[in-house]
């Protein structure tokens, strides 16, 4: 039987987690090692544990506060269960203090709802899987994106405590190592990741040989790290251009940029009336959100992802 734990659906301003919105929140749950279980109603994910095996874990709602962590394998000393559990919050954002947003948010008629709870976009475990994830998705379809992820996990990810692996479901995504190790040959024919295949293995051998520090990206604050300065710093890195930067950003909770790409584009002109609107008049509308407009023009979108009771 697996381990259940139970946590507060609460962010670290006391507000409101709407979890099944946070689960739905972004296409990133349907890239392994996650996924939306067949039930259609929890999270799926495999998370690294440090010094043990990466463990399978379900979050499941059980109740309007409260939500079941269900976790595979042998029970968990105290210390990894903590480390998982912060693992599991970090995931689905729950310290990240969203009543500022939520303030500006209810003073707006097309985005009042989100106080409720919306808002929390689910992220990866590590920024360097953001970032491999971000760069599979460049100029290709989203079926493509899919393949290669799970490639790349299924071949490469170190399998789960307690499961039995399933293609790309069951391991943890590849650590940085595992994917400096491999030949090029394998990008190039197992993940048919075509160009990309070189800049993964170059950002994988950037950070394995501690050349290149991802994670700080993530732990900076704004103002230790100002927004211009990280998307800078993204830039740089290799395979990561403008768009790719802004998605990045936007997971690791850098909500100040507008990911304007061909399905925001036609997606806004559909919900505001059909007729193309140019991206300086888009950023001028949610400007007024400050350092959340890219999370307030990501909610205006996505709106109807999920019925909404209300």
């Amino acid at each position: 039987m697996p381990s259940r734990l139970e946590i507060e659906l609460a962010g670290a301003g006391g507000e409101p987690v709407d979890l099944w919105r946070t689960i739905r929140s972004h296409g990133v749950v349907d890239l392994p090692p996650m996924r939306v279980d067949a039930e259609g109603r929890a999270l799926e994910a495999t998370l690294p544990v440090e010094g043990v095996r990466p463990r399978r874990i379900r979050v499941v709602e059980d109740g309007p506060r409260t939500a079941l962590v269900e976790i595979t394998g042998r029970p968990l000393g105290k210390r990894d269960k903590s480390r998982l559990l912060a693992a599991v919050r970090h995931v689905l954002r729950l310290d990240d203090d969203l009543s500022p947003f939520y303030a500006r948010a209810a003073k707006d008629p097309d985005l009042a709802w989100v106080v409720h709870g919306a808002g929390r976009l689910v992220r990866s475990p590590t920024v360097f899987e953001e970032v491999v994830k971000t760069i599979c998705t460049t100029n290709c379809a989203w079926s493509a994106t899919q393949r290669m992820v799970g490639a790349l996990v299924a071949g490469l990810g170190e399998p789960a405590e307690g499961v039995r692996a399933d293609g790309p479901y069951g391991r943890a995504f590849p650590t940085p190592a595992a994917m400096a190790k491999v030949e090029p040959d394998f990008f190039r024919d197992v993940v048919r990741a075509g160009y990309r295949g070189a800049y993964l293995r170059s950002l994988a051998e950037s950070v394995a040989s501690g050349e290149l520090d991802l994670e700080a990206l993530g732990r900076a604050s704004r103002e230790e790290l100002p927004d211009e300065e990280l998307a800078a710093a993204l830039l740089a890195l290799p395979g990561v251009g403008p768009y790719a930067a802004s998605h990045v950003m936007i997971m690791l909770g850098r909500y100040s940029p507008l990911i304007l790409d061909s399905w925001t584009r036609p997606t806004y002109a559909r919900l505001t009336g059909g007729r193309p609107k140019k991206d300086a008049t888009i950023v001028r509308r949610f400007r007024r959100y400050g350092p959340y407009a890219g999370l307030a023009f990501w909610l205006f979108l996505t709106r109807d992802w999920v019925e909404d009771p209300r």
